[in-house]
């Protein structure tokens, strides 16, 4: 039997994370995997690849608790002081991120409101940053055409679109994660987002994104057991200039699935919020 603790503190935005106390999927050694004599899978391997010689990027993949070199701290430290980009997507950079004057008042309201409306404090659909470094893990499901990311996190599900689409005209319906399309530039692939809701969070502190904004994700499997990932924002309406984020380093969860996690069952912690 397994279980998996969520991350807990004190701010509002953990308040559907809770241990789960009933058995989940036993570990399953999954076929085709590169293992050591003793049976451990061998991160260090040579990174998969699909029938067409792409690289697969498929896996359940963690980051920020083991293997990452990021830190979850607690609320004690100052909001723009934390380590983990699940906390502060400006961690890492040369200075803060570059935030037009009311992105810089509208993300220190939030700080100073203990951020009790991210969407994530409300069991709504997290920020694409957020959930490339939130302490629950994802599930990557690559086909030729369509790769389908399921986040463990609020149940959520993304779809990156690989068929040659374009991503769709500025009259299309804002979506919590946006529009993806995909394309392959040699061994990465680069993920194109637009169409997001406005009033979005791109971390816990509450970074601003709009519905100006357009993403670009370029994932890279390093080898069998390591992902990286590195996020451009380009949001004219919330920043001064388009910026990049500290690459963000995840590590996979072998022969392991994710946990179902229904975020408002139960959920008690809201009437509390002020």
């Amino acid at each position: 039997m397994r279980m998996r603790l969520g991350a807990t503190c004190a701010f509002a935005i953990f308040a559907g994370i809770s241990p789960s106390l009933s058995a989940q999927w036993p570990l399953h050694a999954t076929a085709g995997v590169p293992r050591t004599p003793d049976g451990k899978v061998r991160l260090d391997a040579p990174t998969p690849r699909m029938a067409d010689g792409k690289p697969d990027l498929s896996g359940v993949w963690e980051t920020g608790r083991s293997g990452t070199g990021q830190r979850i701290v607690g609320p004690d430290v100052p909001p723009l002081s934390r380590t983990s980009q699940f906390w502060n997507i400006g961690a890492g950079l040369d200075g803060d991120l570059p935030l037009r004057p009311w992105a810089l008042e509208l993300r220190a309201r939030r700080v100073a409101d203990n951020s009790k409306d991210n969407p994530d404090a409300h069991c709504l659909p997290i920020g694409l940053t957020q959930l490339h470094s939130h302490p629950q893990p994802r599930k990557i499901i690559q086909t030729t055409s369509l790769i389908v990311i399921l986040y463990e996190s609020n149940g959520g599900v993304r779809q990156i679109f690989m068929d040659g689409r374009p991503l769709p005209n500025n009259d299309a319906q804002p979506w919590w994660y946006g529009y993806s399309i995909g394309k392959w530039d040699g061994d990465m692939l680069v993920v194109e987002t637009s169409g997001f809701r406005d009033g979005g969070w791109l971390d816990v502190n509450g970074a601003p994104l709009t519905d100006a904004a357009r993403m670009t994700e370029r994932f890279r499997r390093v080898n069998y057991g390591n992902l990286e990932i590195e996020v451009t924002v380009d949001d004219p309406k919330a920043y001064t200039r388009m910026w990049t984020a500290r690459t963000i380093r995840q590590r996979l969860l072998p022969d392991d699935e994710l946990i179902e996690f229904v975020c408002a069952e139960n959920e008690k912690s809201s009437q509390h919020y002020k």
